[in-house]
């Protein structure tokens, strides 16, 4: 006879479940195993579900830990008592590395509180049930450390309970007070207390969430085109600091500069990226290297370095952050070509594989092979890292990040912020979300998007609350209407209300956003076959004459000027995870909001655009009247931000907007204008 089988072993679990349930801790990045992000002052919620056997009452906190190990305990509300959810907003108020963690514990003060309304109610056991009420509140008030004022409070709810000559609805009342309720709540009687996993937190300043950029080629910057020689005198540093007041007093916060580095000479690209190039074209700044040096060296054309810390320091004076790009790329002549061809993939004909990213084929450019020496490898670049933060720079926008291992940005960004942990990272990674994701969670500050493909009212939306959700905890994005390398078809064929609108819904949308330099004379002409523009700076450089267009007031300065005014202004604008979107019944109309409470007054804008802003578009449009803070019936001041009109608004109304008016409205909820039944 067949011995009946004792069935699959079954490991017992890593962490046994506790006397109370505390499950579903979120935000919980990689289980635990990377830190949820914020920046200082970002509220978020924790969330949990939190739950014990039978019906005894139970309470639930997080438990935040600082850098000093410190711990700060935030109530948690109950949220959905059907499911046992519950949630806390809390906040950092400085940065480094935190953890939170949430307790759970059964609550004898909740459980009594809950029976006794009950029994007194119904007149069963009144006498017992406010004896056992005023010995919870003795427990707790000689077990928990409270100070004297909160100590009286729960010595009167006591001597309430027990005062007989009192009616017992009123022996009642005293223990259960709002002030009663409010001290046990803050400072609980706590049994059978049970503590979740650890989950780390990294706080980090500001600006690795919110800021306005700029992108410049330095080398276009002054240069000038001489008719009598044809030759081309490029730009410098020197000349490219000059732009700096101007980028500043559009309200930029950073100003990103592309390569400076020497450029190869060995398959230099010409001309809209031409597979020849003529004598004296400057070749694309991503070829970086020649007998000039490499990644920590100047292009001489730019100046020396010198120049380069003047540039900086006059950035700093302007309140300007200087961002530069980090591009492991090499020109076929790049010194690390040589000294280490084992750096580089060697084909089967024994010569280099130059870059590729389908379609797009970058002859003039030699990717790296992180497999043969990639100690060697990391060692150079941690070193030409050392280089550029000792001129002062403070953030990287690093190119394509996605064609290097996940391993090596890991390690930088973390070997680089235990020396210089204020500095950010942005990862200009346009590939599969997967990836994208990934690069946040092993460091990276901020990330390129989508949002340049992103146009209609529900691919908008549909991006928004992504972005704005759960990936929140861990990925900050930054929008850019367009690039150097990005001009979509909607750029090519939109006008300048067009570009006013892309332009205003990326710096709304998304805390962090960015504008490549000539957005405002609308250089919108593509290369044929390409989405980027004809004439292309990466491979020529380009005279703006600044002077004349601002002359003839033929530029959208103005426009981004007062857009980075009102971010400024307006500190809902400076968060993604209060994104919230309307209804228009319109379906080429956008209507989103952001609010955030500051210093005990709320911040609410209304962003109302049309997205086919060449038309003039009617439509009535309905607000989340919860969501805005406000009552159903309220009327409120709607004060247009962009051209200074107010209109009383309340939950439905009618808007219009075209080429002939703005294609954008930028709302601010004016609380002295508020009306109605709250």
């Amino acid at each position: 006879m067949t011995e009946p089988s004792a069935g699959p072993s079954i490991d017992p679990p890593s962490r046994p479940i506790g006397r109370i349930a505390v499950c579903d801790v979120a935000p919980v990045v990689e289980h635990g195993e990377r830190p949820a992000k914020s920046v200082i002052g970002e509220e978020f919620e924790v969330t949990a579900t939190v739950f014990r056997e039978g019906h005894d009452a139970v309470g639930a906190a997080v438990v935040l830990t600082d850098p000093d190990g410190q711990e700060h305990r935030v109530p948690m509300t109950r949220v959905n008592a059907g499911l046992d959810a519950w949630s806390a907003t809390v906040s950092a108020d400085r940065a480094g590395r935190w953890t939170y963690r949430v307790e759970g514990w059964s609550d004898p003060y909740g459980t009594w509180h809950h029976d006794a309304v009950i029994n007194v109610e119904a007149g069963v056991d009144v006498e017992l049930m406010l004896e056992e009420g005023a010995r919870v509140l003795e427990r707790a008030g000689a077990e928990v450390v409270r100070g004297k004022e909160q100590d009286a409070v729960v010595t009167r709810a006591v001597a309430g309970l027990r005062e007989t000559g009192w009616a017992p609805e009123a022996r009642l009342g005293a223990g259960i007070s709002a002030e009663v309720r409010a001290e046990l709540r803050e400072r609980p009687l706590r049994e059978h207390v049970t503590a979740s996993a650890e989950h780390p937190w990294l706080v980090e300043r500001e600006r690795a969430l919110y800021g306005a950029w700029y992108e410049l080629f330095p080398r276009s910057e002054g240069a000038r085109y001489d008719e009598s020689t044809g030759r081309w005198r490029s730009g410098t540093l020197a000349t490219a600091a000059r732009r700096l007041d101007a980028v500043r007093e559009m309200g930029f916060d950073v100003v990103y500069l592309t390569p400076i580095h020497p450029i190869g000479r060995v398959n230099r690209k010409g001309r809209n990226n031409s597979l020849r190039a003529e004598p004296h074209d400057p070749g694309s700044p991503y070829a970086i290297g020649s007998s000039d040096g490499g990644h920590d060296a100047l292009h001489p054309d730019l100046g020396t370095f010198d120049d380069f810390d003047a540039f900086v320091a006059h950035a700093r004076r302007l309140g300007l952050e200087v961002a530069l790009d980090l591009a492991l790329n090499c020109a076929p002549d790049h010194p690390w070509v040589a000294a280490h061809p084992e750096w580089f993939t060697t084909r089967a004909d024994g010569s280099i594989a130059y870059a590729e990213n389908p379609p797009k084929k970058y002859q003039d450019i030699y990717p790296l092979n992180f497999d043969n020496d990639p100690e060697g490898l990391y060692a150079e670049i941690r070193r030409i890292v050392r280089v550029w933060l000792a001129h002062g720079v403070t953030i990287f926008r690093v190119d394509n990040p996605h064609t290097k291992p996940l391993r090596l940005w890991e390690r930088l960004i973390a070997d680089v912020a235990a020396e210089h942990p204020d500095v950010i990272w942005l990862a200009e990674a346009f590939t599969r979300p997967p990836m994208m994701h990934a690069l946040a969670k092993v460091g990276f500050q901020q990330s390129c998007t989508y949002y340049a493909w992103r146009h209609t009212r529900d691919e908008l939306a549909e991006y928004g609350a992504e972005l704005a959700g759960p990936a929140a905890a861990y990925m900050r994005p930054t929008f850019w209407p367009t690039t150097h390398d990005i001009l979509t078809p909607f750029m090519q064929r939109g006008g300048p209300a067009a570009w006013k609108m892309r332009a205003a819904l990326a710096a709304t949308l998304s805390p962090s956003y960015g504008i490549y330099a000539g957005y405002e004379l609308m250089e919108r002409v593509a290369r044929p076959g390409a989405e980027e523009q004809i004439d292309n700076e990466k491979y020529e450089y380009k005279d703006r004459r600044w002077a004349e267009h601002d002359a003839a007031g033929d530029t959208l300065a103005p426009y981004l000027s007062r857009i980075n005014e009102i971010r400024r202004a307006h500190p809902a604008l400076h968060r993604l995870r209060n994104l919230r979107f309307h209804h228009a019944d319109d379906q080429h109309v956008l209507v989103f909001s952001k609010a955030r409470r500051v210093y005990d007054r709320d911040d609410v804008i209304v962003v109302v655009a049309n997205l086919e802003p060449d038309r003039t578009r009617d439509t009535w449009i309905h607000l989340d009247m919860a969501t805005l803070g406000l009552g159903f019936r309220d009327h409120f001041v709607a004060h247009d931000l962009i051209t200074g009109e107010h209109w009383n608004w309340s939950e439905h109304n009618f808007v219009r907007l075209g080429p002939a008016t703005e294609p954008v409205h930028i709302i601010h909820v004016r609380p002295e204008g508020i009306t109605g039944p709250r």
